[in-house]
């Protein structure tokens, strides 16, 4: 007997997951878990075979045994799509189906469902050295794989390991299932981490010389691929079983958040970096040059890497720091700096910020300065005017 691996794991996890089974054209259902068909799409994706071309490695791959593990089932959601947008869809008595009222080309509507953050660990179980082919074409696929339907990429490696076992119940079992946080970890009523999980699984019914009949209560997938074009699936025999299976570490740890950084605007601190800004910049606004008193004097923060008062603490008492947090400064009029800082808003900037300098932002803040004073100049005459004379 090979001591080959004859059961590889493939972990099919994503934020979208679509396993199509009967749905009709206009709605699209998904079923609960991996399909054969779907499963055996993507491995002909990975070992770049078109729909016709994987004709003729159907029949070795349908061979494969199949089982689910239903890790995480996921939450069914609904979405659309248009089809034949300005292709055309075909009428029953020929021709292109057009809109009554403009008589353009119409539009098909579609609903298609989806699982969402579903998790699923799959076995196929077989001769050895198809194992090998599948693992070696996942390892390295020619074409991108995904889940079901090409919007629903994978978000974790799809191989899972490999071993060599009798049947696909004991395969399934004998692989740890990991929490995704600390937080899902399972508990008992006095909050210890349990050890073991109960988990339904899905495992292809396979007849043997002992037992030559499906159990009664046997479920009838159409899945079994036989030619991806035309689409055409012979049934298969799915048992549902639950597992017993070893509860593993969390697969993410949590991050802590860093430390937010407070800028310092204290007198004793901030206050002589700020006169000296100003003193370098002869109280001059740097963009517009008007001349800067103390009711309109301001000074700009071109980054906040260095802006705590730690920082501003130790530039005042290192000359070589000092003159590292003044390129950080920029002495600025209020219109200006109210100009530079909605810019800054509106573009979701974070510790780096404008330097009002930079040639490449003149234009947008001469306009947003153009904005403040049309606006200033309105409320202004509206607080003037009666309200007849606004009106």
């Amino acid at each position: 007997m090979s001591d080959l691996p004859n059961t590889l794991f493939l972990r099919l996890e994503g934020p979208l997951q679509a396993w199509g089974d009967t749905s009709k054209f206009v709605i699209r259902r998904t079923m609960e878990a991996p399909t054969k068909s779907g499963v055996i799409g993507l491995i002909c994706c990975a070992m770049r075979l078109s729909r016709q071309a994987a004709r003729q490695h159907l029949r070795e791959l349908n061979q494969l045994a199949m089982g689910v593990r239903i890790d995480r089932p996921g939450t069914r959601w609904w979405d659309y799509h248009t089809v034949g947008a300005k292709i055309g869809i075909l009428k029953a008595e020929g021709g292109i189906k057009r809109t009554a009222s403009t008589k353009e080309i119409e539009t098909l509507v579609s609903r298609r469902e989806y699982l969402c953050d579903a998790s699923f660990l799959v076995a196929l179980q077989g001769d050895p050295e198809v194992i090998q082919r599948v693992k070696d074409a996942l390892r390295n696929p020619k074409w991108p794989p995904f889940l079901g339907r090409k919007s629903c990429p994978p978000t974790s490696p799809i191989l899972a390991g490999e071993t060599k076992c009798d049947d696909l119940v004991t395969a399934l079992s004998h692989q740890r299932w990991r929490p995704r946080c600390e937080s899902d970890t399972p508990r008992d009523e006095q909050g210890a981490r349990l050890k073991q999980i109960q988990l339904d699984s899905l495992i292809q019914w396979q007849a043997s010389l002992a037992d030559d009949e499906a159990p009664l209560d046997a479920e009838v997938w159409y899945d079994a691929p036989v030619s991806f074009d035309p689409p055409v699936h012979e049934a298969r025999l799915v048992e549902r079983k639950c597992l017993t299976v070893e509860v593993g570490d969390p697969t993410q740890h949590h991050t802590p958040v860093p430390a937010r950084l407070r800028t310092d605007y204290g007198k004793s601190t901030w206050g002589p970096l700020r006169d000296k800004r100003l003193e370098e910049d002869n109280h001059l606004c740097v963009f517009c040059k008007a001349p800067l008193t103390k009711f309109n004097a301001t000074v700009q923060h071109v980054n906040y890497r260095h802006a705590t008062k730690e920082d501003n603490r130790a530039a005042l008492d290192d000359p070589v720091l000092q003159h590292k947090r003044l390129r950080d400064l920029r002495s600025l009029c209020r219109l200006c700096h109210d100009a530079v800082t909605m810019i800054e808003y509106g573009l979701g900037m974070g510790l780096d910020r404008i330097n009002p300098c930079d040639p490449d932002f003149r234009d947008r803040i001469i306009k947003r300065r153009n904005e403040i004073i049309a606006f200033r100049s309105l409320e202004t005459r509206k607080r003037r005017l009666s309200p007849e004379e606004v009106e």
